[in-house]
């Protein structure tokens, strides 16, 4: 992880500036495609920091459902008033489809070679978005964060229990997959967490972990997940409610948790569709999908939302994340309630797309 966000830290020095020769080096726009969360997060951190070097950096963060490439560019070609540097994160980029947005963000990133005050981050789940765009990032500059092959989400679990003192059983580590989404970042945050339990040196057995994350009442986006699966909207709510009111959570992880559920759901359909409805245990076990419960949990999920279903419910929990950052707490709940029901209720559907004949 180190030695990539060093590669990218590497690609910020050259951006904006000439080297000996006097060539014109690289615009200071990065592609980071990939549902590895961890250690993208970690990439866009490094370049943050690099460009804070410059100077006061103004970061904003929009996403393409609500906001049009247009208004992003405007923004990087004028920069800002009260900072050095403006610093754009753009998600969902792999919804920048229109002729003339390619255009505009193409043209852009050819004239920005020369820019220091304005930086911008292209994010997208998917492994790809339009080619034009992407021929026009310089190669060092994109990368497809993968999620982690099942080893070496095992790999990094042991790692990681190895360093703070711990032996972690094989059931434990299986068992922590189940319960946790599985991206470094919440893998890093929930192992923290445990640790605190234990004494050094003590083996930690799968009944450890059930005791800790399954049996404490402790309520999370999977157990929300679960409850919609089984069509049940009060306890959805009522589940959304607990989350909202701990200390440990958010509106904001609750939206990324379920966001990696429906996409998780969307493989699903992907792998039946290419198995015309059969997938067998070997191949459930390649996607990810290992336990019984995960296997039971995904095939009922599938019988409630079909594959454009879930495409819509993803856009939507976009759509809410960024509303809820944009209005604070005031709105969250109803915002919130507002998503799970048009999620259960309504398919992904919002009142404006609603044709119920």
């Amino acid at each position: 992880m180190q030695k990539l966000a060093t590669q990218y830290i590497i690609s910020l020095k050259q951006c904006g500036k000439k080297n000996k020769e006097g060539e014109v080096m690289a615009a200071p726009v990065w592609l980071f495609l990939g549902s590895e969360i961890g250690e993208k997060n970690t990439a866009i951190e490094k370049i943050k920091e690099r460009a804070a070097t410059l100077g006061v950096i103004d970061v904003q963060t929009f996403y393409a459902i609500d906001t049009r490439i247009h208004d992003v560019v405007s923004l990087l070609q004028n920069g800002s008033l009260f900072s050095d540097v403006r610093f754009i994160i753009f998600r969902s980029a792999e919804l920048i489809k229109k002729k003339e947005e390619i255009e505009i963000l193409t043209t852009w990133i050819k004239s920005a070679e020369n820019t220091t005050d304005s930086f911008l981050i292209l994010l997208s789940d998917e492994t790809s978005i339009d080619k034009k765009i992407e021929a026009a990032i310089p190669p060092t500059q994109k990368k497809i964060f993968w999620e982690l092959f099942e080893n070496k989400k095992q790999e990094w679990i042991k790692n990681f229990f190895s360093k703070e003192g711990f032996t972690i059983e094989n059931e434990a580590v299986a068992t922590l997959l189940e319960l946790v989404e599985n991206n470094t970042d919440a893998l890093k945050a929930t192992c923290t967490h445990l640790v605190l339990f234990f004494k050094k040196g003590a083996r930690i057995s799968a009944a450890d972990i059930e005791e800790l994350l399954s049996h404490n009442k402790e309520e999370s986006p999977f157990t929300l997940f679960d409850a919609l699966t089984k069509k049940k909207l009060e306890l959805a709510l009522d589940i959304n409610r607990k989350l909202l009111l701990s200390k440990d959570s958010s509106p904001i992880q609750i939206i990324a948790g379920l966001t990696y559920t429906f996409r998780r759901l969307y493989d699903w359909h992907v792998l039946q569709l290419q198995s015309a409805g059969n997938a067998d245990d070997s191949s459930l076990k390649k996607a990810g999908f290992i336990s019984k419960k995960a296997i039971e949990q995904y095939r009922r999920a599938a019988a409630v939302w079909d594959k454009a279903a879930v495409l819509k419910i993803i856009a939507l929990l976009n759509k809410t994340d960024f509303e809820i950052r944009s209005s604070g707490t005031v709105l969250q709940t109803a915002l919130m309630e507002i998503c799970l029901y048009t999620i259960l209720v309504r398919g992904g559907n919002t009142p404006g797309q609603y044709q119920p004949y």
